[in-house]
């Protein structure tokens, strides 16, 4: 089983939920997908899209359940990151956590990346 990882302001998430299904945060709805990362991309994603926002959840999707619409390709210094071509059922989703910051400023993973 794959893990992915997607990030959303809690507020989104929370109108997601009662819709039954997460179609994308803005920069999503801006480039046509929802955008997700690997356990391995996490916490750069994290330091780079969301340095200092303290009102995170992180939700853990099983890549192998969204089908073909889930499409592998090139981003940030060309590792293939996740990008999935639909909307995201809510049952699709394995869990969701709070993703709070660390007296550092920095995300606080927790043991949430296995």
């Amino acid at each position: 089983m794959t893990r992915i990882y997607k990030f959303a302001p809690k507020a989104l998430w929370d109108e997601a939920v009662a819709r039954g299904e997460f179609t994308g945060a803005p920069v999503d709805l801006a480039d046509g997908y929802i955008h997700f990362s690997t356990a391995e991309q996490t916490r750069e994603t994290a330091a780079k899209h969301f340095a200092g926002q303290s009102d995170l959840v992180l939700a853990v999707i099983e890549a192998e359940r969204l089908g073909d619409k889930l499409k592998w390709e090139p981003s940030r210094g060309g590792a293939l990151f996740p990008h999935l071509y639909r909307t995201l059922a809510m049952d699709e989703v394995l869990s969701v956590c709070a993703l709070p910051l660390k007296e550092d400023g920095q995300h606080d993973f927790g043991d949430l990346l296995v």
